[in-house]
């Protein structure tokens, strides 16, 4: 089976960037996502559309496709109680915060007694980044996976 809309597709990566390794699924389950409902970087989804079971690819994203260019101005103040992750905060840590857009992760800039810095940027923001991709198995999604917009099982997303 290739790789269309609704396809729920089974893949290892390696992602990195012109300093090396980010992130490499390959010791772990391999990730599983639902193709064509916007689970996926569109550059990735574009690459994998038709490929099978089996198919490996390399893929460079230039910032602009990936996670964005790199905002200097991104830096908000928000009290320390919003921020997740950590009892005592320092610059260069990465906290988490609730949006109305859920959990974004943010870069501490300067922290002081009640109120942080916060650099809102992706993490990836900016970088060139590399994806090397191999399709482990491709098959139709479930009404369910379609209605839910995401893929269920090992590697997907579960409901309690």
């Amino acid at each position: 089976m290739i790789i269309t809309k609704d396809s729920v597709v089974q893949l290892h990566y390696r992602v990195s960037d012109a300093s090396g390794l980010i992130e490499d699924s390959a010791k772990g389950e391999p990730m599983l996502y639902l193709h064509g409902h916007q689970n996926m970087l569109p550059a990735i989804e574009q690459a994998l559309e038709g490929k099978a079971a089996g198919d490996a690819l390399s893929l460079v994203v230039e910032p602009k496709d990936a996670y964005g260019e790199r905002d200097d101005n991104a830096i908000q103040s928000i009290q320390v109680k919003h921020l997740k992750g950590a009892k005592k905060w320092a610059p260069g840590m990465t906290a988490v915060v609730e949006t109305e857009h859920g959990p974004r992760q943010v870069k501490i800039v300067k922290v002081g007694m009640f109120k942080a810095e916060v650099d809102v940027n992706h993490p990836l923001a900016g970088k060139t980044l590399t994806f090397d991709l191999n399709v482990v198995s491709v098959r139709a999604a479930t009404a369910e996976e379609i209605a839910h917009g995401h893929a269920h099982g090992a590697g997907g997303h579960h409901h309690d």
